[in-house]
């Protein structure tokens, strides 16, 4: 047999060999929905620093913050930012939370452009009572979705999910709720509950966990809270929800790493214990 390797069969098995190793877990979507990250987490960090701890969680879908494609980028830097996501096989699922605090047209439509130029298929977005009809045109102009995400009993407009879906009701269907665990229980909501209440409404999640179901601060690593998981994954399986469950990890910041390989395990093997 020639031993002889050249050097573009070596590039090659490199390359498969590095893909095999980055594949997302399989678990990741063996209940219908994508377990995906919000880049949030990573807010001390650049993209490439991002990118890297991404693919270190092994997992292949993102909803991207500001930090890492930033609004004042042209749209050439945008779409060069998004190129490194899909190089890294990362989807960027999302963009947000967008802040939509101005009633405003030219504002709203900005942000959706933005959305646009980085291939999000939908914003993530932070919008009030007063500007959802002109986010409901903007919707409609680009064909992007938005998903209002509910910030807890400090929120003003949107402080639980029962708040965004009672005032979605009557809106175009790509308007919906991107509800956070974290806030929907402080806010004195049943999240497990909103998943059938929501339906089709339920365009995104963002998931953490809490020792004390009324603190903001006890947030902790995924598993070592109160949050029931395991309830909360089986009702999204029973609701045939394909949206991601993104973990928004808001605790150590400077080293987030360790606590986010601890959560996606702890996910992981919820998911394959419901799977069996």
């Amino acid at each position: 047999m020639n031993q002889h390797i050249t050097r573009r069969g070596f590039l090659a098995a490199t390359t498969a060999a590095t893909v095999a190793r980055l594949a997302a877990d399989p678990m990741d979507e063996a209940l219908g929905f994508k377990l995906g990250v919000a880049s949030y987490s990573f807010r001390n960090f650049p993209r490439a620093e991002a990118i890297k701890m991404l693919r270190e969680l092994n997992v292949k879908f993102v909803s991207v913050k500001e930090f890492h494609l930033p609004y004042k980028d042209s749209p050439e830097e945008l779409e060069k930012g998004r190129k490194e996501f899909e190089a890294a096989g990362i989807k960027i699922m999302s963009g947000g939370n967008i802040s939509l605090a101005k009633n405003d047209d030219a504002d709203i439509k900005k942000y959706f452009q933005y959305a646009k130029t980085c291939g999000m298929p939908m914003i993530v977005c932070a919008p009030t009572h007063e500007n959802l009809k002109k986010l409901e045109a903007a919707v409609k102009e680009f064909n992007i979705k938005a998903a209002i995400h509910n910030h807890g009993p400090e929120d003003k407009h949107f402080p639980s999910p029962e708040s965004v879906l009672e005032a979605v009701k009557d809106l175009d269907p790509r308007v919906g709720l991107c509800m956070d665990i974290g806030h929907s229980y402080r806010a004195g909501s049943d999240p497990v509950k909103i998943v059938s209440l929501a339906g089709k409404r339920l365009l995104d999640m963002h998931v953490k966990d809490l020792k004390d179901l009324s603190a903001k601060e006890s947030q902790s690593d995924v598993g070592d809270g109160k949050i029931p998981f395991p309830e909360l994954f089986r009702a999204l399986r029973k609701a045939n929800y394909k949206g991601c469950v993104n973990l928004e990890y808001e605790i150590n910041a400077k080293a987030p790493l360790p606590g986010m390989i601890r959560s996606f395990a702890y996910m992981r093997k919820v998911i394959t214990e419901i799977k069996s």
